[in-house]
């Protein structure tokens, strides 16, 4: 996916696991496949994962991770990532890794959420939002949208060189429409930012169990938190949605530029490479557009 992208495999995984912690060295290794970019993904055994970095910047995910899961999850209704150990360089991988308590669910299919995932999804962000852990850093999303704007527009141009049978111009004017939105004026809030279909996990029935990749977490405006209305939810479980967050006509509007920047800068970055991720920013254009 990424130019400069580390190579890993299940052999590396179990040499590293070998080296740092011998007490895992006999549980079996498999790669988990995901629409994850910043980490390689394998679990351990049944009750564990391992996440290797792809690239250097996905060390920094980690060391934020381990600072702030610990802090946040007594405050979320959900299961969220637990960092069971660390190792550092070797076997030929140059950063630090991590393993983490292995949790049990699947992704959402876009489209098919249910009446309860809308609520639990509600209550999850809003938990999030009024946690009292203090000192959190900037969210990578957390600022005023006119923070992606140039990387916004240069996407919709390699968007119109595509084959993608999206209208550009309706892309541009949406996100000009968010844009003019006014900003946020309270205080910061611990936002996700990343609230993709694959970073969520839900049960037989439906409902969210878990949300995963705080990486991008932080603190700021807390609009970004409202994009599975477009990335996962159907159209006509979005009223609910934005009922149970209370969303003013400004935050829904930024909400949904940042799931429109997000999906158009994706696409013709990973439309090669990663179909999940890809076939999700689609899914967020047609939700946008038609919306």
């Amino acid at each position: 996916m990424h130019a400069d992208e580390a190579e890993t495999d299940a052999d590396l995984v179990r040499r590293l696991v070998r080296g740092r912690f011998p007490e895992w060295a006999e549980l079996p290794v498999e790669r988990v496949v995901s629409g994850g970019t910043v980490n390689a993904v394998y679990r351990l055994g049944s009750a564990l994962s391992v996440r290797l970095p792809l690239t250097a910047g996905g060390v920094r995910a980690l060391e934020r991770e381990a600072r702030w899961l610990p802090r946040l999850a007594p405050g979320l209704p959900v299961a969220i990532p637990v960092v069971t150990g660390t190792g550092g360089p070797a076997e030929s991988f140059p950063w630090p890794w991590a393993v983490h308590r292995w949790l049990d669910g699947e992704s959402p299919v876009e489209g098919q959420a249910t009446a309860d995932l809308v609520r639990d999804l509600a209550s999850f962000v809003l938990a999030l939002r009024g946690t009292g852990v203090a000192g959190g850093p900037t969210a990578y999303r957390g600022g005023p949208l006119a923070s992606v704007d140039a990387e916004m527009r240069s996407a919709i141009d390699q968007l119109r060189r595509t084959d993608e049978p999206f209208d550009a111009d309706a892309i541009q004017s949406s996100w000009g429409e968010s844009l003019r939105a006014p900003a946020w004026t309270g205080p910061p809030r611990w936002l996700h930012s990343d609230l993709m279909p694959s970073n969520l996990l839900v049960n037989a029935a439906g409902r969210l169990t878990g949300v995963l990749d705080f990486a991008t977490a932080g603190v700021g405006d807390p609009a970004c938190d409202l994009i599975p209305a477009w990335n996962l939810l159907p159209p006509e479980a979005r009223p609910a949605f934005r009922d149970a967050m209370d969303a003013d006509d400004a935050s829904w509007l930024r909400g949904r530029g940042w799931a429109l920047s997000m999906a158009v800068i994706q696409l013709p970055y990973y439309r090669a490479t990663n179909p999940i991720i890809s076939a999700n920013a689609r899914y967020v254009i047609r939700s946008v557009l038609e919306s």
